[in-house]
């Protein structure tokens, strides 16, 4: 695949180097993980810490699938 350049909002989530989509995907997800941003009640449902709040647009907490169109808008 070809790689991506995440904005300043995303890198500072997944890292500033350009990466294919599936591995932006695969750290988006570890940072959640690591983090414990995957609701505990409604699994579908991502919880914003303040890095993650500037890439889903001010919002709280998003579902997975808003989360990936949220994320495409910030890759060049």
């Amino acid at each position: 695949m070809k790689p991506v350049q995440p904005d300043d909002a995303l890198s500072k989530v997944v890292g500033s180097s350009p990466l294919p989509r599936t591995e932006l995907t695969k750290k988006l997800w570890d940072y959640i993980r690591k983090n414990g941003l995957q609701d505990k009640t409604k699994r579908t449902q991502i919880n914003a810490d303040e890095n993650l709040k500037a890439v889903f647009n001010g919002k709280k907490s998003v579902s997975m699938f808003e989360m990936t169109k949220l994320v495409s808008g910030h890759v060049k």
